[in-house]
C-alpha cells in the first residue's frame, strides 16, 4: 500500500520501520517541527524524521496540521492510507477522509481503556496486570474510532514506563502490519467502542511525580515505576529534590517487622539497612533501592548511604 506515515517520538519509529520492511511504499513522513534542545539550544530532529531520512523518505513538518495548505500538500502524494501513531496534533476531518482507507491509528492500550496521551504510564500507575495495543479507524473523537485489531501485553511486577514503552512499540509495529494486510484483503472487522471503564490517560507533567506519602505504599511504588524514566517520582530531603528510581512496597501487615516500632507519620524513615531505607506511607512501607540527588547520577541506595548520613526518624516531604 502507498502510505503517508504520521508520528513523532521513539514510540512511532518501530511501526515506521516495520512498514518499510513489509514492503509498503511509505511515500511521506509527517512529523512535528524540530525543536531546540539542551544547553546549546541546538535544533533537534524528531525520532521519526531521523528514521525517515535513513530510508530516504520525504519529510513534512507542519506547525499546524489544520492549516488548509497542509491538506493540499498531503493530496499530492495520492496515498491509499495514512498510518498515525503518536503524531502530537489533532487531525481535522479533511485529513481523516483524505485517503481511500482513511487514517489508521496505533494506540498503546486495550481500547476503550486508557484513551488519551499517556496510556502506557497510567496503566502501570493504576495497577493493571495486562495492557496492549489497539489499531483503530480514526474519527474526530479522541481515541474513539472503530477498533480493528488488538494484541495483549502482560505487565510485569517490576515493569517501568520505559520497559513497557518498548514492549508496546514492538507489539504495535507488528499489529499495524497485520491490520493493513487485513484492510487490503478486505477481511478487517471494525468494532464500535463502548464507554471507557477507566479515566482519561492525561498527559504527564513533572508535578505528577511529587510523592504524597499519605498514599498507600503499593500505589507509590507503581508511581515510581510508571514515571520511570520520565518525568520520574520524587520527594524532598534536606531541602533537595530526591528522585526515587526503584522501590518496593510492603503491606501494613509486614511493616512492623522493620524495627518493631509503632506506626510513624507518613514520610518518616523507619529503618536504614545496607542496601535500602524504608519509609512509612499511609498504608505500608516503601523500601527505596535506587535514587538520585541533584548534581549526581542515579545510584544504588547502598552507595548513597555510604556517602550521606540518613537516620531513622528523618522525614521526607512534598515541598
Amino acid at each position: 500500500m502507498r502510505i503517508i506515515f504520521m508520528g513523532t517520538p521513539d514510540f512511532s519509529v518501530g511501526t515506521l520501520e516495520a512498514l518499510v520492511e513489509a514492503g509498503h511504499d511509505v511515500c511521506l513522513a509527517v512529523t512535528q517541527p524540530d525543536k531546540p534542545k539542551g544547553r546549546g539550544k541546538e535544533m533537534q530532529s524528531t525520532p521519526v524524521k531521523e528514521a525517515a531520512e535513513r530510508h530516504g523518505i520525504p519529510v513534512y513538518q507542519p506547525k499546524k496540521i489544520r492549516d488548509p495548505q497542509c491538506v493540499e500538500e498531503l493530496k499530492k502524494y495520492q496515498a491509499d492510507v495514512m498510518v498515525v501513531i503518536a503524531f502530537g496534533q489533532i487531525l481535522p476531518r479533511s485529513i481523516l477522509e483524505l485517503t481511500p482507507y482513511g487514517c489508521i491509528n496505533v494506540h498503546a492500550s486495550l481500547l476503550p481503556k486508557y484513551r488519551g496521551a499517556a496510556p502506557i504510564q497510567w496503566s502501570i500507575i493504576e495497577g493493571e496486570t495486562v495492557t496492549g495495543v489497539t489499531t483503530m479507524q480514526m474519527d474526530e473523537g479522541l481515541d474513539t474510532g472503530d477498533m480493528i485489531m488488538k494484541t495483549e501485553v502482560p505487565i510485569a511486577e517490576d515493569e517501568t514506563g520505559g520497559t513497557l514503552h518498548d514492549k508496546l512499540s514492538d507489539a504495535g509495529a507488528k499489529l499495524c502490519v497485520e491490520t493493513l494486510k487485513a484492510i487490503e484483503d478486505g477481511t478487517a472487522a471494525f468494532e464500535k467502542q463502548g464507554e471507557s471503564p477507566t479515566a482519561y490517560a492525561r498527559m504527564l507533567d513533572k508535578k505528577l511525580g511529587n510523592i504524597d506519602w499519605n498514599e498507600p505504599a503499593a500505589r507509590i511504588e507503581r508511581l515510581v515505576r510508571g514515571l520511570a524514566p520520565w518525568p520520574s517520582a520524587y520527594t524532598h530531603w534536606n531541602g533537595k529534590v530526591m528522585k526515587i528510581w526503584r522501590a518496593k512496597a510492603e503491606s501494613s501487615r509486614s511493616e512492623g517487622k522493620e524495627n518493631g516500632a509503632p506506626k510513624a507519620e507518613p514520610g518518616t524513615v523507619r529503618s536504614v539497612a545496607k542496601d535500602h531505607f524504608a519509609v512509612q506511607t499511609g498504608d505500608g512501607i516503601l523500601k527505596v533501592y535506587e535514587l538520585q540527588i541533584p548534581g549526581k547520577k542515579r545510584m544504588e541506595t547502598g552507595a548513597f548511604l555510604r556517602g550521606y548520613a540518613l537516620e531513622e526518624g528523618t522525614v521526607f516531604t512534598r515541598e
